[in-house]
């Protein structure tokens, strides 16, 4: 299992787009994704655009990323970059 925190940089937080953009890349890995909020709260299935809005997280949000599996580590590495470039929306500062 690999485990890594992210920081939500997209100026609009991880609304609709951004999570869809989030669920389409976890489905095309077999690892399990879990997402939640460092500050507490539960876990939010990577896979499943309801579980990842429930986490409401806005800009500056930081997040904790659990992923498990076969392809974990390729895995890991993509959410990083997709956060890293805010979804491909503007960042804020934060």
């Amino acid at each position: 299992m690999i485990e890594r925190k992210l920081l939500v940089n997209a100026r609009l937080g991880l609304h609709a787009r951004a999570a869809a953009k989030l669920v389409r890349l976890t489905n095309t890995f077999h690892s399990n994704v879990l997402l939640r909020r460092i500050e507490g709260g539960p876990n939010a299935d990577a896979k499943s655009i309801l579980s990842v809005l429930m986490l409401a997280a806005t800009a500056g949000t930081e997040l904790e990323a659990s992923v498990e599996g076969v392809d974990e580590q390729a895995a890991m590495l993509a959410i990083e970059k997709l956060f890293a470039e805010s979804f491909g929306e503007r960042e804020v500062e934060v």
